[in-house]
Parts: C-alpha cells; structure tokens; sequence
C-alpha cells in the first residue's frame, strides 16, 4: 500500500513551496516583477525572493533584463501538464465542439480556484472577448457567469469571503460593485440553476451558464455559452440558448 502524504515539515520541502508562492505572484495584471515587488506579494525576504526568481530564470522559467522577471512559455509546461491530467476536460470537450456547432457560439468549462475561474476546456466559434480564452485562462469569479454559478454552489458564508476578497473594481459601467449585491445576483442564480452576464466583463459581451453536476449531485464545474449583445435584453438568451445548456447538462451527468 502506497504511503499517504502527510503534513508534518519534515515531509515538506520549503524552498519549493517558496518558489511556488513567487510563482503564483505572476498573472495578466503583474506580468513584470521586480525582486522587491515579488518580496511585497509573497511576504518573503529580499534574499530569498531573488534566489527563487533566480532559480526561475536559470531553469528557464523567467527571463531577466537586469530589473524585472517576466515568465517564458516554458511555465505552460506546468500548467498545461496538469490540465491535460484531468479526465474532466477530456470527457467534457466533445459535448462542447457538439454544441458550439449547434448552436453557433463559443462555449466553455471552468473551474472555481479561490477568487477566480480557471478554464479547463473551451470550444471557440467566434471571438467575441477582446482577449482570447484557452484552457488555463482565467477570469474574476464574482463578475462572470460560470463564477457566479460556482460560488453559488459553496455554502454562503464561503462565497461571501471569496467575492469580499475579490478585486471589486469596475471593469465596465455595468459592473457590480457592491458585495451584498453581487451575492444576492449569485443566489439568484443558484436558485434558478442559470446565470447571465450582461456586459459585467467586457462591453458587448454576454454570456448564460449552467452549473454541471456529477452523478452524486455535486456541482463540480459550470459550463457557459457567450455571445455579441446584440438584443434588446440579455434575458432573451434563456429561450434560445439555455435549452441548449440543460440538454448537455444532462448528458453530461450521466457520465461524470
């Protein structure tokens, strides 16, 4: 019988869990990180921030000009690998080109990881976002369809810690800012098992969500159709698309 892992130090490797801090320090909004910066995020030394950026930059993982890190392609490898090791994106991503064919639209997989949703499977139509999705993309949870249908699922006290440490700030005029507000829209959505977004991301952009549940009742991801605001109102989506939504819903059930 394999040994389980424990949680004593001794079983723990510090300097790796170190470097993976200063890893996570990079993302869309930091892209470029001095020493000092990485020191502020991590709550880590000086020394030590600038042996772990180092040890990046050696192996391959950051590039450096002499001032700032910025990560290499390489880092995909990580993200990428691990990914590719789940069997939820392998299961879901035929139903997924099935239903973009249907129905004319990008559609998508994610997964709740802290404050954000992390993509984990995604069929494109069209481009329709300013920036390009892919699988390991990742967006603010409380502003998005899927992240509200995620938070949904967690008891209220959890989702409300998350969307309170969330970064709030607007990110169009049509953005939700104030927390009692967001979790009464994400109650909303729980209760009535869809959630729309009505240009909350991105002007123009719109999307419906559905949660997706195993065969145990747990909702374990969400998937999300998102299309041009093109009509009147966001909630005539719900005749056209949610239908659509619900069918793979279903299907998927049965195998998860």
């Amino acid at each position: 019988m394999a040994n389980k892992p424990t949680n004593k130090s001794s079983d723990t490797i510090s300097s790796l869990a170190k470097g993976l801090r200063v890893l996570e320090c990079f993302g869309a909004k930091t892209p470029k990180l001095s020493i000092t910066d990485v020191s502020k995020a991590t709550g880590l030394d000086r020394a030590t921030s600038r042996r772990c950026l180092l040890t990046l930059h050696a192996e391959g993982y950051a590039d450096y000009d002499g001032k700032f890190f910025t990560l290499t392609p390489r880092t995909l490898r990580l993200g990428m690998g691990a990914i590719s090791a789940l069997p939820l994106p392998q299961i879901v991503q035929p139903w997924l080109d099935q239903l973009t064919e249907q129905i004319g639209q990008s559609c998508s997989v994610s997964i709740l990881d802290g404050t954000e949703i992390v993509y984990l499977a995604r069929a494109a139509q069209k481009r329709v976002m300013s920036i390009g999705l892919m699988p390991g993309s990742r967006l603010p949870a409380h502003c998005t369809s899927m992240g509200r249908i995620l938070l949904g699922a967690l008891p209220a006290e959890e989702a409300r810690a998350i969307v309170e440490a969330s970064d709030l700030s607007p990110r169009t005029r049509f953005s939700v800012t104030d927390p009692d507000e967001i979790m009464k829209r994400i109650e909303e959505a729980h209760v009535q098992g869809y959630a729309i977004i009505d240009q909350e991301v991105e002007i123009g952009l719109r999307s419906l969500a559905v949660p997706l549940v195993d065969g145990h009742g747990r909702i374990i991801a969400a998937l999300n159709t998102g299309m041009a605001a093109t009509q009147d109102k966001a909630h005539a989506l719900v005749p056209t698309y949610l239908p659509r939504l619900l069918k793979v819903q279903s299907g998927l059930r049965r195998v998860l």
